[in-house]
């Protein structure tokens, strides 16, 4: 697995991975972390510039608020076991 791009973003890591005819998309903010898989077969054929049109400001914000979920589910979680 190879990174071919980062892509800037102030509130996350933006990662995107080449492997076995896959782009993976990896988003990271803190402990946390997204990953979307796309077969190279289902874009258009325009390489990594397809997976940039996808990464939209709308389709972020949407990743940003999954992490606030993700963290409010694990300290949830975590204060039910408290250790």
């Amino acid at each position: 697995m190879r990174v071919i791009a980062e892509l800037p973003h102030p509130e996350c890591k933006i990662s995107i991975f080449s492997m076995n005819q896959k782009y993976i998309v990896k988003f990271e903010q803190g402990t946390f972390e997204q990953s979307y898989k796309l077969a190279e077969l289902d874009l258009s054929g325009g390489g990594v510039n397809d997976v940039f049109e996808i990464l939209d400001e709308e389709f972020i914000s949407a990743v940003i608020e999954r992490f606030k979920l993700m963290r409010s589910d694990f300290t949830t979680a975590y204060k039910r076991h408290q250790f």
